[in-house]
């Protein structure tokens, strides 16, 4: 397993939507984190990417997480690759790092296709949600299982940092900690 750098890394924001957050287990944390990991992505230059599953039915993803996003995909597929998430991701940019809903289908679904096309995927196990907290955890561990390798917000953001002499560091620790 390869550390994840910041100039080779693209975050992907799943379904963050209106219309179903409030059905979401813990709903307020997993968007806390979101836009945690946001704030930290922008201030290092990383590329976010958002998915909306049938956005005329659940709605855009909600605007804290949409201010953050370079590019949104409209999907009918669960798997976001079958709806033009491949074409939206940056060529030399090969580790991707899921976040979102729901863990068991939309994220599960696309972060397998992204691992059959030899990405390296990561999942922000605090930052993801389903409905029942079950289904989610089942899900990590299928995804565990394929090869996505599991972290957290502040994992992800030390290790995106590399060092306390990062000119970014001071920032980034106040996010980290607020």
């Amino acid at each position: 397993m390869v550390k994840i750098s910041p100039t080779r890394s693209t975050l992907v924001f799943i379904d963050l939507q209106s219309r179903l957050m409030p059905a979401i287990h813990q709903r307020e944390d997993v968007l806390k984190q979101c836009i945690r990991i946001a704030q930290i992505a922008k201030l290092l230059d990383i590329p976010i990417i958002g998915t909306e599953q049938s956005p005329q039915s659940l709605g855009h993803n909600v605007d804290a997480i949409t201010q953050y996003c370079e590019t949104t995909v409209a999907k009918e597929h669960f798997d976001a690759c079958q709806d033009g998430l491949i074409n939206a991701l940056s060529k030399n940019r090969e580790q991707l790092i899921l976040a979102g809903c729901e863990t068991h289908v939309c994220v599960m679904q696309t972060a397998l296709e992204l691992l059959r096309q030899n990405f390296k995927v990561s999942i922000l196990v605090d930052a993801i949600g389903s409905r029942r907290s079950l289904d989610r955890d089942i899900a990590l561990h299928r995804l565990g299982s394929a090869g996505a390798s599991l972290l957290t917000v502040e994992m992800l953001a030390f290790e995106w940092l590399g060092s306390a002499s990062n000119e970014s560091f001071k920032k980034a620790l106040e996010i980290i900690k607020s």
